[in-house]
């Protein structure tokens, strides 16, 4: 079959042996898979990746030595079964599923090789305890994107977003268009986001920001300041040991850009009290101030995928209309045109989320 191929930092579009299901697994046809801005990072910073799983768990993510077969934001469709399988779902059904083989030494799908090939290929090969029937109301296309909106309702369950909450989204690539989706589809407001290009702060405005802001002309954090302030002794923050009683909501921050020297700049922005979610990736050092944090006694939270009842919470949204994130969809293409579209993903801020269709 034929499958997009990582190997030596390079893309190609080579023949691979068909994935073969094991005991409770199944054998998928991809309908679509998006590219994913960590498929990119893996692409270019592969070792650094892996140096960063070295030092958190001992491993490393990615095989380096092999060549790697990404693509982990998948809808599939069942063709078959492997054995010690129930069969519950019947074939020919659309499903989606956290990108995860159940094994002895479990296999994360979209960073192994070609034997267990992430999505960027016409089969896949998926733990069928973890298939979730796409309903027949939701198109291929939107149900795509349940895996990066998980990502998104991950970041915002971190920090426990609700309530009176005034949130600010600084980048708005990907990840940061995801958050404002769920920001607005919680009612959550008035939303700030703050990104240096036009195109990105456009996207977010239709996706649902109320205030969007360009860094290079007005900050991000008064913005975010001026928007939570409430004359409302019922709608404040709890006070602080330092600051006090402030005149503001609780505030909320996602730093989703991974771009050095910007969490820092939200623990300099952030009110008193604030709560950060990091959801953006950096794979280099970074350089923080942690005597700000702590006279303001913020809290910073980091984020990486999101659990099962989440990932199943999100389809659910998607399918019952409570998320409208098909902006976030600007482009697609088959096998052959992945590499284009990495580069285009990388020079062009017009663009959020391009789809891979195999058959095409």
């Amino acid at each position: 079959m034929r499958a997009v191929v990582l190997k030596d930092g390079k893309l190609s579009l080579d023949d691979i042996p068909e994935p073969v299901p094991g005991p409770g697994e199944v054998l998928v046809k991809v309908l679509a898979c998006g590219i994913c801005g960590s498929d990119k990072s893996c692409a270019v910073h592969g070792p650094d990746f892996n140096r960063a799983s070295q030092a958190a768990f001992g491993v490393d993510m990615l095989d380096l030595d092999q060549p790697i077969v990404l693509g982990h934001e998948f809808v599939a469709e069942v063709l078959s079964y492997g054995p010690e399988t129930q069969r519950t779902v019947p074939v020919g059904t659309r499903v989606v599923a956290m990108p995860i083989l159940l094994r002895e030494q479990q296999v994360m799908l979209g960073l192994a090789g070609t034997a267990t090939p992430g999505g960027y290929a016409e089969r896949m090969v998926l733990t069928e305890a973890l298939l979730i029937p796409v309903p027949d109301g939701l198109d291929t296309e939107t149900a795509a994107l349940t895996e990066p909106l998980a990502v998104a309702l991950r970041s915002l369950g971190r920090v426990d977003a609700g309530g009176e909450d005034v949130p600010l989204v600084v980048g708005c690539g990907p990840i940061g268009l995801a958050v404002i989706t769920l920001l607005k589809a919680r009612g959550l407001g008035p939303i700030v986001a703050a990104d240096l290009s036009p195109e990105r702060r456009e996207f977010a405005r239709r996706l649902g920001a109320d205030i969007v802001v360009d860094p290079r002309e007005r900050s991000p954090y008064e913005a975010w300041t001026g928007a939570a302030v409430t004359d409302d002794p019922a709608r404040m923050a709890p006070p602080t040991a330092v600051a006090g009683q402030l005149p503001l909501r609780p505030t909320i921050g996602f730093e989703c850009t991974g771009a050095p020297g910007v969490l820092q700049q939200l623990i300099s922005g952030a009110p008193a009290g604030s709560r950060i979610a990091v959801a953006g990736i950096n794979l280099g050092s970074d350089t923080i101030e942690p005597a700000q944090a702590i006279v303001k006694e913020l809290d910073l939270r980091f984020s990486l995928y999101y659990s099962p009842q989440e990932f199943a919470q999100t389809l659910t949204m998607l399918a019952e209309g409570e998320l409208d994130a098909t902006a976030l969809i600007t482009g697609r293409t088959g096998l052959a045109g992945v590499a284009d579209a990495f580069e285009r993903l990388s020079d062009s801020p017009a663009d959020a989320k391009i789809l891979i269709d195999p058959s095409k």
